[in-house]
């Protein structure tokens, strides 16, 4: 029964896609020879031209979308994945359509024609899975096209998978039951659960059950008997998941690829790569220039001041770690005479710091003797956001006692943060500082950069924390 359902949803799909490909081809056509949008120069060709390949290009579009596994049932990946995966595979199918259209010259095709195809094609087929999508969670979650999963491991982990599946119930995943490693467990529940057998009874409990699906959730002291558990079910027409217990090692945007046929687990990663780091790069130049430019006239006017009311240079430069551990000067207005630090040695700034100038007291306050950092973005030492870097120093003391320090230099260091737009400046407590940097790398978006940048103006400049 559940193959036949998979079929039928797979059925309808590619119906409502071959749907939305003819009414795409048909709306190019239009919106190119008779909208003209672009003027039309080589007058217009009769539509029977465009009609002629359509079935080709259902073919070619079908067959493409089915070896990118866009007709497989996917619960558990999400729509951006999905949506991702039908870009590519429609990029890949204009290219093949193109290329055969080569062996056919009596048919010329209008490139303009072919734009709008791919656009409107595309569209409309991530639309459809999101409309798709939304009305099977609907039917999910009120207990229609359920899928019965059996968990091996009622520890921890098998716990999360639990708690997973009952946050999305759009899904349609229900957690049947359990399978335990200790005999003493059969009988009881877990999360309203109930514990089936142990491991060995894992054949006769799906000879006696529905289930459709087992994941294999073990802690790392029972995979020994993996092989064991997966030779006793070889033959039954269930599908297997594994879900590796390593969760209690993955740090920060912990993931799965695949490289040649090989999964490889990653456990700690920056988000940082391929396109993010362009598109950050671009809003740190973009943003960091416009600032030095508006505000020119007040970083003069500061420049000046600390010349007449201080002696020595306006600029403080002093090292600082930031991405990858590598040390780089950073600049801020200077706050304190020159040999401020010559008898104590580096020590951190304290509320009503004696050290400072009378200017330099009103600069920290307001922060604006952070002004010059944005030279620092511009150059690619730092970054707009990100957390606050330290000095080498303090961090040879801090990477010892604090645990997960250094995974903060897996982004440009900034100049204002999420731990420091929550109040985590100054003297606060550095653990507090640490989960609010790392929770920023974990969920870091260029919407996010913005929404910190956002907040900055409106509570990082007037921080009680600011001395």
């Amino acid at each position: 029964m559940l193959k036949e359902h998979s079929r039928f949803f797979a059925t309808l799909v590619l119906i409502l896609d071959g749907t939305i490909l003819v009414a795409a081809w048909l709306l190019a056509y239009y919106l190119r020879f008779h909208l003209a949008i672009i003027p039309v120069t080589k007058g217009v060709p009769g539509l029977d031209k465009y009609l002629v390949v359509l079935p080709g290009l259902l073919v070619i579009w079908g067959l493409v979308l089915r070896s990118h596994g866009l007709y497989q049932s996917k619960r558990t990946a999400s729509l951006l994945d999905e949506a991702w995966d039908l870009a590519r595979a429609s990029s890949v199918a204009l290219v093949i359509f193109i290329a055969l259209s080569f062996f056919f010259r009596h048919y010329e095709l209008s490139r303009v024609v072919l734009a709008y195809f791919w656009a409107l094609s595309t569209g409309g087929l991530i639309s459809s899975r999101l409309i798709f999508r939304t009305g099977l969670g609907y039917l999910r979650g009120r207990g229609f096209n359920l899928r019965h999963v059996l968990i091996l491991g009622t520890e921890a982990l098998g716990q999360r998978v639990l708690e997973k599946f009952r946050a999305h119930p759009q899904l349609g995943l229900n957690v049947m039951g359990f399978l335990s490693g200790s005999r003493g467990e059969v009988g009881r529940a877990v999360a309203g659960v109930p514990v089936l057998g142990v491991y060995a009874d894992l054949p006769g409990v799906l000879r006696a059950r529905a289930v459709d699906q087992v994941i294999l959730a073990l802690p790392l002291h029972a995979l020994g008997s993996l092989g064991e558990i997966l030779k006793s079910i070889e033959d039954e027409m269930v599908e297997i998941r594994v879900v590796p217990d390593l969760l209690q090692f993955v740090t920060l945007r912990g993931g799965v690829e695949e490289f040649d046929g090989l999964p490889f687990v990653g456990l700690q990663q920056s988000p940082l790569h391929g396109w993010n780091r362009v598109l950050k790069r671009a809003t740190d130049i973009t943003l960091s220039a416009l600032a030095l430019l508006v505000m020119a006239p007040l970083i003069a006017a500061i420049a000046l001041a600390i010349k007449l009311t201080s002696r020595g240079p306006v600029f403080f430069r002093q090292e600082r770690m930031g991405l990858d551990g590598k040390v780089f000067q950073m600049l801020k207005f200077r706050t304190m005479p020159v040999d401020a630090e010559a008898e104590t040695g580096p020590v951190w700034a304290v509320p009503h710091d004696p050290r400072r100038t009378a200017l330099g007291r009103w600069l920290r306050r307001l922060s604006l003797d952070e002004l010059p950092q944005l030279w620092n973005v511009l150059r690619g030492d730092m970054s707009l956001v990100g957390p606050r870097p330290e000095r080498p120093v303090f961090i040879e003391q801090f990477r010892g006692s604090v645990p997960r320090y250094m995974l903060r230099h897996t982004m440009k260091a900034g100049i204002t943060g999420w731990a420091q737009v929550n109040g985590w400046r100054g003297q606060t407590s550095l653990e507090k500082r640490i989960e609010y940097d790392l929770y920023y790398i974990e969920h870091w978006s260029l919407g996010f950069d913005l929404k910190i940048l956002a907040l900055t103006l409106v509570r990082g400049l007037f921080s009680r924390n600011a001395y």
